[in-house]
């Protein structure tokens, strides 16, 4: 059902052109796909106290110039200067060692979200642990180690037998060579498809959807062999062009494609049916996961329930992470280090549409696994 490819190195974006502009704020134009975006974000006032751990020397003076800003050499930084450290701080976030880790979710019967994981789906149970002192329980599955591929961390709170979704969770994506052999298996186990196998509209891709027991959607797409099978998290964002910046330069990852679908009827339970994608992610999408960003016509806020949690991205800085993230506009949640016991360095935060990401070391989280 599901064949695995042994795991290609990661590819890393490389940094975007800059180009700052204003004396308050800056923009910055990002080039991709022969066409040019432009994003405002990051308060400049803001980014001297918050370069501080990035070792930063105040060396260059920024001179305003009929509403643009130049470098001259010498002087000291002055707070209405630090558009000159922004370009390293987001050069530091491009050349960061980063992957995506696992996604985080709450189930109310881990023993039966196991089961159709492994039986319908072709995962592994990976590990298990339980935490009786703060009353829950964690599943890890995916299709590969967790050193090397994405994968997903189920949490069961004792006593809890269900959640509210909420409208803003989309789907998670899982790559098969065969969709209709999955889904004849899927209702042969009692599994619900809410989307028979057939092509994607407007292109060739086979797909299909299914839910778990739980009501997750999981959208089967169609493929050759690859070596992350679990690929793709849809969220929907009430500004797309908003999600795409802050994605691109807090959290580091490259925009792979848009596609807008302005008349759609779509499956999901939302009332506009006219939608926009994007697919940011740390490689190309048939070799790793990715996040799908989805924007719905005219609707800019979404119930995020209590089911959905997080994801969690590996870097080797969490304290730069942080710092990064603040510049560009995102809510730190948890300040960065270490987890109390297991010494485990983190840092959370909230993208502006209140998506919640934590960020792990990465030497601590393979410490974590031996």
């Amino acid at each position: 059902m599901v064949r695995i490819l042994p795991m290609a190195s990661s590819i890393r974006p490389s940094l975007s052109s800059l180009k700052f502009s204003g004396s308050s704020r800056f923009s910055v134009s990002l080039f991709s796909h022969n066409s040019t975006r432009k994003f405002t974000y990051c308060h400049l006032g803001t980014a001297v106290p918050q370069l501080q751990s990035f070792g930063l020397k105040a060396s260059k003076l920024l001179r305003e110039k009929g509403g643009s800003l130049s470098i001259s050499a010498a002087g000291n930084m002055a707070p209405a200067s630090t558009a000159a450290t922004q370009e390293n701080v987001l050069e530091w976030v491009k050349q960061d060692k980063r992957r995506m880790l696992h996604v985080v979710y709450r189930v109310g019967d881990l023993d039966r979200t196991i089961k159709f994981y492994t039986e319908c789906l072709g995962m592994k149970l990976l590990r298990k642990r339980d935490i009786p002192e703060e009353r829950y329980t964690n599943a890890f599955l995916g299709y590969g180690p967790e050193d090397s591929h994405f994968v997903i961390e189920l949490t069961y709170n004792y006593g809890v037998d269900q959640y509210d979704i909420g409208s803003g969770f989309g789907h998670f994506g899982i790559a098969v060579e065969d969709v209709s052999k999955t889904v004849e298996l899927i209702k042969a186990k009692g599994g619900k498809v809410t989307r028979e196998p057939g092509a994607v509209k407007g292109g060739r891709t086979v797909i299909a959807f299914i839910e778990d027991p739980d009501g997750y959607k999981f959208e089967l797409l169609e493929r050759g062999p690859t070596p992350e099978p679990l690929c793709q998290v849809m969220l929907r964002v009430g500004d797309l062009e908003r999600a795409i910046s802050f994605y691109e330069n807090a959290y580091g990852m490259k925009l792979l494609r848009t596609r807008d679908n302005p008349e759609y009827k779509s499956y999901q339970a939302v009332t506009n049916l006219q939608y926009t994608i994007a697919m940011l992610g740390y490689g190309p999408e048939d070799t790793s996961a990715v996040m799908e960003l989805t924007y719905n016509y005219g609707v800019t806020e979404y119930d995020k329930g209590n089911a959905y949690a997080q994801i969690a991205i590996g870097t080797d800085d969490v304290y730069k992470t942080a710092e990064a993230i603040k510049l560009c506009g995102g809510k730190i949640t948890r300040e960065p280090g270490p987890l109390p016991g297991i010494s485990t360095k983190i840092t959370a935060c909230l993208d502006p549409d209140g998506w919640k990401t934590v960020f792990v070391d990465n030497i601590d989280f393979l410490k974590e696994l031996e």
